[in-house]
């Protein structure tokens, strides 16, 4: 897939918490593919001490508003001023990067997207894909707490949605893995993202349940293009370069002491 390196404006920033934004960018001709599961890497610009390009999960693509959606946690100083943004402002993005997520070949195919924290932004474009072709994806979201829960008007009408909290604010308490859903259903295939042991609490389920299982790791990736090599994993074939070779990997792939 052709990549592009865009200056892409600003058309809206919506403060979702204290600690996430969503950044909306535009362009005046019509935004490139992009799969759910691909990334960008943003520029940030006069931050002396944000070198490199920041990698970011594609949340959405709305092509009828011709906009690209970036879900943003503001935690150091590059994010916090890409979370200073406003409308009419330029972000540089290369895009788009990595391998995204199976896409099912049949809407009867039963979809279990599974989300943590920050790590729930690529699975919003993906279960719209889904919904899209006929199919009704099924969400499970975890949390600290119901003020950590993002984008879920969203989600609601995108697909089924279930929720663990740690401290029972809201949905079952507890970890993803340990929803009820998972005890009662069968899915035909789960994609999941967010904290690393979360991705390999799922890998665990979806090996003994006997279910393909995709994970979209989150390692730090500097260039987005294989050049730096700081986002290596090791998997069956070797070490990978994460931004290159994913960030989608089947669980089969990867050298997990699961």
């Amino acid at each position: 897939m052709k990549k592009f390196c865009l200056d892409l404006m600003v058309s809206q920033v919506t403060r979702l918490s204290e600690k996430y934004v969503l950044i909306r960018l535009t362009d005046s001709r019509p935004l490139p593919d992009m799969l759910p599961g691909q990334f960008v890497e943003v520029r940030v610009d006069d931050s002396p001490t944000t070198l490199l390009r920041r990698p970011i999960s594609i949340n959405f693509v709305d092509r009828k508003a011709n906009e690209l959606w970036l879900l943003v946690a503001a935690i150091g100083d590059g994010t916090r001023r890409l979370a200073r943004l406003k409308a009419g402002d330029r972000l540089n993005c290369m895009l788009p990067l990595g391998n995204g997520f199976t896409i099912p070949k049949s809407p009867a195919e039963r979809f279990l997207l599974v989300g943590g924290g920050v790590g729930v932004a690529p699975l919003l474009y993906l279960g719209r894909q889904i919904q899209a072709m006929g199919g009704e994806p099924t969400f499970l979201l975890g949390a600290r707490s119901a003020s950590d829960l993002l984008e879920m008007s969203d989600f609601e009408v995108t697909g089924r949605v279930f929720v663990t909290t740690e401290d029972s604010s809201f949905g079952e308490r507890g970890f993803v893995t340990n929803h009820s859903i998972l005890c009662r259903e069968h899915f035909d295939f789960i994609a999941t993202c967010g904290p690393k042991p979360m991705m390999q609490a799922v890998a665990r389920y979806a090996r003994q349940s006997n279910t393909p299982c995709e994970v979209s790791l989150e390692n730090v990736m500097a260039c987005g293009v294989g050049a730096c090599l700081c986002c290596v994993e090791k998997s069956t074939e070797g070490n990978v370069c994460v931004c290159q070779e994913g960030p989608v990997f089947n669980i089969n792939r990867l050298l997990w002491q699961l």
